[in-house]
């Protein structure tokens, strides 16, 4: 019964990390961008994406009324990169991928404020 239960809880713990999502800093979001196989989702507002944005972004505004519907519509299984500025918007983000069934997410921990100070390309 007891080794039952720690199996149990090691696979639990093993699926839940699984679920996680990937956090990185702007380096390694770039690495994982230059393979061509991640969205990037940018949760800032309009205003803020036209400032200065990291290329190939989709804009999707968390504080927009159409952010979870816009969200239903991206293709769940592809590994998609969310950030906001700083980082504290895409993390409450990451809550309502992880709702709607995205199977591979990646925060950029540094949001778009560390991508621009640490050189990486911004599209204007």
């Amino acid at each position: 019964m007891k080794n039952t239960l720690f199996v149990l809880s090691l696979f639990t713990a093993i699926a839940f990390a699984a679920d996680s999502p990937q956090h990185v800093q702007a380096a390694e979001a770039a690495q994982i961008i230059a393979e061509g196989k991640v969205v990037i989702v940018d949760v800032r507002t309009a205003d803020e994406f036209k400032q200065g944005h990291i290329p190939g972004a989709k804009n999707i505004d968390i504080m927009g009324d159409d952010f979870e519907k816009r969200l239903a519509a991206l293709d769940k299984t592809k590994p998609t990169l969310v950030h906001c500025q700083a980082g504290g918007r895409s993390r409450r983000a990451l809550k309502f991928f992880e709702q709607i069934g995205f199977t591979k997410l990646i925060h950029l921990d540094d949001g778009f404020g560390g991508w621009e100070a640490s050189g990486k390309p911004v599209e204007r």
